[in-house]
């Protein structure tokens, strides 16, 4: 695999460094020391498409490829470690697994608008009991036909508080 910079790869970093000098950097210090969720910042990401960077276009998406993807999380985060950590989680863990395992009405309904974030995406999976272990998980979903009956606790969600939609994670059949 060549790893080498490309052309569209400079581009992007370059995009976000400049972004950054005049977005993130001025304001970063008050937004921490306020505990302050930067919310217009990533309708403003999203304009840039890098709230749904490896979601195709038909479905609001840049459509880049990883490589791409690791470049802006990688200049995000050189900037402000914890904005990188949130737009990470959003595309990855949150729109990502729909991408992977939802249906074509769940990935019209959610990726069009977490991709230009205008909806914020979180993923629930960490519990008091079992961390980031799933298998160790106590959260059950019990199928009531037309909905599901969520039950048990999560923590340390990332974007939690700011968050539109919620990537469940929870056990199904807990036997198994």
């Amino acid at each position: 695999m060549d790893f080498t910079t490309t052309e569209n790869q400079q581009m992007i970093a370059d995009m976000i460094k400049s972004f950054g000098a005049k977005h993130v950097t001025p304001n970063m210090m008050e937004w921490d020391e306020k505990q302050e969720f930067p919310r217009e910042l990533f309708t403003k990401l999203g304009k840039l498409g890098l709230m749904g960077v490896l979601i195709p276009t038909e479905l609001g998406g840049s459509n880049m490829g990883y490589m791409e993807y690791v470049t802006a999380i990688s200049e995000i985060s050189k900037i402000d470690g914890s904005l990188g950590l949130s737009v990470a989680a959003h595309n990855s863990l949150c729109a990502g697994h729909i991408m992977q395992a939802g249906n074509d009405e769940q990935k019209k309904k959610y990726l069009t608008r977490l991709s230009t974030g205008e909806i914020i995406g979180a993923f629930c999976l960490s519990e008091p009991e079992a961390g980031s272990d799933a298998t160790s998980q106590r959260t059950t979903a019990v199928d009531k036909g037309d909905h599901y009956l969520l039950n048990g606790t999560k923590n340390w969600i990332t974007n939690g508080n700011s968050a539109s939609i919620y990537l469940e994670m929870a056990q199904t059949n807990a036997e198994k």
